[in-house]
């Protein structure tokens, strides 16, 4: 099976994503990822990814009604798809292997 490389950001992306418990839409996603990276991220440099992700299969979208509150605009939800799902446990079975792979006291090696 081949597999496909993501960039950190974009995993990150992916993660938070899958996190959502509400839909989500590009101003939550944005939010989100400056909230769990304690990062200062621009609202288009998110859009970047998410078109990324779209072109890998990993997300889709729909759009939403128009509401009053955004002026008769509507929401963009964005949708994590099976193979963005499996991507995720992919990532999640790598990173657990590596971590386990690790000599024990490396961590305190590489600290001191």
């Amino acid at each position: 099976m081949k597999r496909s490389f993501h960039g950190g950001f974009e995993e990150v992306v992916l993660l938070v994503l899958a996190a959502c418990r509400e839909e989500a839409y590009g101003v939550l996603i944005w939010k989100m990822l400056q909230q769990q990276t304690s990062r200062r991220i621009t609202i288009s440099a998110v859009h970047a990814p998410l078109y990324r992700l779209v072109e890998k299969g990993y997300r889709s979208s729909q759009q939403g009604v128009a509401t009053a509150e955004r002026g008769g605009r509507r929401k963009r939800f964005f949708l994590l798809t099976a193979l963005g799902n499996k991507a995720l446990l992919e990532i999640l079975a790598m990173r657990q292997q590596l971590w386990q792979a690790m000599p024990d006291g490396k961590l305190q090696l590489i600290g001191q």
